[in-house]
């Protein structure tokens, strides 16, 4: 199998991040998003979204999406467990991680995509008006996450999951969306501090 890769992208660092938490090594082809070479052949005849991170198994199989991959890699390797025990452990990991996807790592996306001046040959049309309206809706989630964390070590219970992945990766896409972790968030950042600090986390 090989996973195609998009570097520091947020989504193919989510699979990366995952597959260190896991212990797993999976060939990679890098692809320089950059430069727009996931648009190309080898990235669009696997997946015509032309969207990264992309898996190709060895009989020729593609999955693509993020999640789907490392849902893949869950069932193949179970331990350590990312996305919960049991039907109600699993169940509060799926509630968490889609709740940082959709309220953090989406409005954190949208932000960059639609103001970065970077992303203007990428979203078509680029509406700024748009990435600015997600801003406050990220510090928002935040603010909500922060009373959450008061009362326990991870985002979805006691143990590390995939809804800590996706929470790092969008409070370390803050920066080039210009947004910043209110300072008054503290239980957030104490928790953004202990991730950042696990090897997986550089992967």
């Amino acid at each position: 199998m090989k996973l195609f890769d998009g570097g520091r992208a947020p989504n193919p660092r989510r699979v990366r991040t995952f597959l260190a938490e896991k212990g797993l090594q999976v060939p990679l082809v890098p692809v320089d998003m950059g430069a727009l070479e996931h648009k190309e052949q080898p990235v669009s005849s696997r997946n015509p979204l032309k969207r990264l991170p992309v898996l190709e198994l060895d009989d020729g199989t593609i999955i693509t999406e993020s999640v789907a991959i490392c849902r893949y890699f869950e069932e193949l390797h179970p331990e350590p467990a990312l996305f919960g025990r049991g039907a109600l452990g699993k169940a509060i990991v799926e509630m968490w991680q889609r709740r940082v996807e959709f309220n953090l790592f989406g409005c954190v996306a949208a932000a960059f995509r639609h103001i970065h001046p970077a992303m203007k040959e990428w979203e078509i049309p680029q509406i700024p008006e748009w990435g600015e309206a997600n801003k406050p809706k990220a510090i928002e989630f935040l603010r909500f996450l922060d009373a959450e964390l008061a009362g326990r070590e991870f985002v979805a219970g006691d143990a590390y999951s995939i809804a800590d992945i996706t929470g790092l990766v969008a409070i370390d896409f803050m920066k080039p969306a210009r947004i910043k972790v209110p300072e008054e968030c503290t239980n957030v950042l104490r928790w953004y501090r202990e991730i950042s600090s696990r090897p997986s986390a550089a992967a």
